[in-house]
């Protein structure tokens, strides 16, 4: 007697074919936050990862695979329709593009040395008085939908499920290491102290010319990682100045983290991956392209409001105890 009408999502038919050659650059740009010419130098350095291997099964060509998973870091949106892809093929590409690219990130995710170390060092003094500062580290949550397996693990302080992302930056907001995969309710000075950063602090090589990272009040003083003053009412005028300077030193990697889920904004919301596995790989990828953007000038236009960064907010704001040798170089 009655017939239950189901309905199907409406596809695009030759959307990659005939739909986006016609877009304008800055269309293109707006839909897949790069411009074409850093797209196919991407491309270029992926595609043989992307092709198909002998006798393995039919696979989308490489410039649709990268399409849909720029497509998907770019945006919460549906994917799969507008690019006529069945659920395992799009999910399918956006996997080996994050793994292809995520193999990158020894090439352009790197911690300066030599020139560049002077330049970055240079670049923060210019622009914070801070002297000898080699990068600015900080972490920042990436909302995830509560997973299926030990879902109160992944719960950070400010209730949401979420993996934590690490990182350090240059002075001109490029990435020089990140770390990710921790889950939200591990604390932020635990996962520093389980990251590679920790063990650099060791290592003389690493920090040229007495130089340091700069780090909120989360992390321990270290002579290699200087943090600010406890304002408890009494710092004496040299204390506050760099205090000051201190914060604007570090305003970089808040921007940074802003600049990065504004431009792939499903870092933004809430990250739709139901293989919580494959998230840190996928997370990596979009930090390499970020890096690659910046190295290319390819700049795109951030509602800075939209993706401030408050993961601040609820850190406990007494500074960690440091080293004899961090007290002495800071005072």
């Amino acid at each position: 007697k009655y017939i239950k009408c189901i309905k199907h999502p409406i596809r695009l038919q030759n959307y990659v074919e005939k739909v986006i050659p016609s877009y304008t650059d800055v269309q293109f740009q707006s839909h897949f936050r790069m411009n074409r010419t850093t797209f196919h130098h991407i491309l270029h350095l992926i595609k043989p990862s992307l092709l198909r291997s002998k006798g393995g099964p039919k696979t989308l060509s490489p410039e649709k695979q990268f399409l849909i998973a720029i497509w998907k870091m770019a945006t919460p949106d549906s994917y799969r329709e507008k690019f006529n892809v069945g659920r395992s093929s799009a999910l399918r590409a956006v996997r080996r593009v994050s793994k292809a690219i995520a193999k990158l990130s020894p090439l352009f995710i790197t911690w300066p040395q030599g020139n560049r170390a002077q330049e970055v060092m240079m670049g923060f003094t210019v622009a914070s008085a801070f002297p000898r500062i080699i990068g600015a580290i900080d972490g920042t949550h990436i909302n995830i939908r509560a997973p299926h397996v030990s879902p109160e693990c992944y719960v950070n302080r400010k209730g949401h499920h979420s993996i934590q992302l690490q990182a350090v930056c240059d002075h001109e907001r490029r990435f020089i290491h990140c770390v990710t995969g921790h889950v939200g309710s591990v604390h932020d000075q635990r996962v520093f102290r389980l990251s590679e950063v920790h063990n650099y602090l060791q290592d003389p090589r690493k920090f040229p010319n007495d130089s340091h990272l700069v780090g909120d009040a989360a992390y321990s003083l270290h002579e290699n990682l200087m943090t600010p003053y406890r304002d408890n009412g009494h710092l004496t005028h040299k204390q506050k100045n760099y205090n000051f300077c201190h914060s604007s030193s570090r305003m970089v990697i808040e921007r940074t983290f802003g600049l990065l889920k504004g431009r792939f904004r499903s870092l933004l919301t809430v990250l739709d991956m139901e293989r919580v596995d494959l998230i840190p790989e996928f997370i990596i990828a979009c930090c390499v392209l970020h890096n690659i953007c910046l190295l290319h000038n390819d700049s795109f236009p951030i509602d800075t409001d939209l993706v401030q960064d408050n993961d601040d907010i609820l850190r406990n704001n007494a500074p960690t105890r440091g080293n004899n040798a961090g007290y002495t170089k800071r005072d």
